[in-house]
């Protein structure tokens, strides 16, 4: 197993990695909106969304991986009906690529966050 870390993705803050390689598979811990640049969240669903995708990508570029060969994402929402503002975003970063998804709303994300992502892909 390899353990990945890169600094254009935000810290980790428990004893988890970003991602973790084992075999031919990525398995992206789960990322929410903070900037790594600054090290705070960024307000509205629409921009944590792009800045979730955006530090995944950076975690997947990182570990010899793309958006392009994701398999699997799980996306966590604090409120269900920002479904179809994350669901257009999302869709700007996977158009012809499709991965298998699923989609939820939760309690509560760490931060006070509006969205999770965590991906599996291949490297």
């Amino acid at each position: 197993m390899k353990y990945i870390y890169t600094d254009k993705a935000p810290n980790v803050v428990g004893p988890y990695s970003q991602a973790v390689v084992t075999d031919n598979l990525i398995f992206c811990s789960g990322q929410i909106g903070i900037d790594p640049a600054v090290g705070k969240l960024v307000e509205g669903i629409e921009n944590q969304t792009k800045q979730v995708i955006e530090n995944l990508k950076a975690v997947l570029e990182e570990s010899g991986s793309s958006l392009d060969k994701v398999v699997k994402c799980t996306v966590y929402l604090a409120d269900i009906n920002d479904y179809v503002t994350m669901n257009g975003i999302y869709g700007q970063y996977f158009t012809d690529h499709k991965p298998a998804r699923a989609a939820f709303a939760v309690a509560a994300l760490p931060a006070g966050a509006l969205i999770e992502i965590e991906m599996i892909a291949v490297k």
